[in-house]
C-alpha cells in the first residue's frame, strides 16, 4: 500500500510538471493558459471583502519578512533537536536555495503579474509564485525533519495535517489577492515539491556518507 501511494504521488508530480511545462510554452508565446482564462474572473469581486483581508493576512506567512527569521530560528531548533549542525544547515540552506531557484525561473519565464502590490511583496515577475514555492520548501522540510523526532502519534498527525494545509492556504491566498495567476501558484507548488523530494534524498545520502566517514 505504501509503495502504491508513493507511485501515485510520483504520478501526480510528473503530471503537474508536464502541465507546468505546457504553461511555460504558452506564456513564452504570449498566450494566457486556459486555466487562467477560466479562473481570473473569480477573484475580481473579492476586493474589499472580509475574505480578501483574511487572505491578505495569510499571505504574510509566506513572505520573506516572516520566513527569514522563521528559517533562522527553526534551523537552530533543528540543530538542537538532532544534536547536529548539519540538519539545521540543510533546512536553512534548502530554503535559501529555493528562493534563488525561484528567482532564476521567474527571470527565464519573465511573466508579468496580474497587478503590482508592493506591500504584499508582489513586484517583479510572476511565474512561479515565490510564496507558494518557498513555503512548500520551508514548511515541507520542517514537516519532514520535525515528524522524525516527534514521539506522540497525535503530534505527528497534527503536523502532517496542519503544515500541508498552511502551504496550500498561503499559495492560494496569492491568487485570491490577485498578485498571481492560478497557474503561477500551482507551478510554485510543483517546483517546490520537486525541490523538497530531491533535497530530502540529498540529505539522506549525505547523512549516510557522514556516518560512514565518521570514526566510531
Amino acid at each position: 500500500m505504501h509503495k502504491k501511494r508513493r507511485y501515485f504521488y510520483l504520478f501526480l508530480l510528473v503530471l503537474l510538471l508536464c502541465t507546468t511545462t505546457l504553461w511555460i510554452i504558452k506564456i513564452d508565446h504570449g498566450t494566457v493558459p486556459y486555466l487562467d482564462q477560466w479562473s481570473r474572473d473569480f477573484v475580481e469581486n473579492l476586493a474589499g471583502t472580509k475574505f480578501y483581508f483574511l487572505c491578505r493576512w495569510l499571505t504574510e506567512l509566506g513572505s520573506g519578512t516572516f520566513l527569514t527569521p522563521l528559517t533562522i530560528i527553526m534551523g537552530a531548533v533543528l540543530w538542537r533537536m538532532y544534536r547536529d549542525w548539519f540538519t539545521g544547515m540543510m533546512f536553512a540552506g534548502g530554503t535559501l536555495l529555493s528562493y534563488v531557484i525561484n528567482i532564476a525561473i521567474k527571470v527565464m519565464v519573465a511573466r508579468e503579474r496580474p497587478r503590482i502590490f508592493a506591500a504584499a511583496e508582489a513586484e517583479g515577475y510572476s511565474f512561479p509564485s515565490g510564496h507558494a514555492m518557498i513555503s512548500m520548501v520551508c514548511y515541507g522540510l520542517l514537516l519532514y525533519f520535525i515528524t522524525r523526532k516527534l514521539k506522540s502519534k497525535k503530534a505527528v498527525i497534527t503536523v502532517k495535517t496542519g503544515l500541508p494545509i498552511l502551504i496550500i492556504v498561503i499559495g492560494i491566498s496569492r491568487y485570491m489577492i490577485r498578485v498571481h495567476y492560478l497557474t503561477d501558484v500551482l507551478a510554485g507548488f510543483g517546483f517546490g515539491l520537486l525541490f523538497v523530494l530531491i533535497w530530502i534524498k540529498l540529505y539522506e545520502y549525505l547523512k549516510q556518507l557522514r556516518t560512514r566517514t565518521t570514526p566510531s
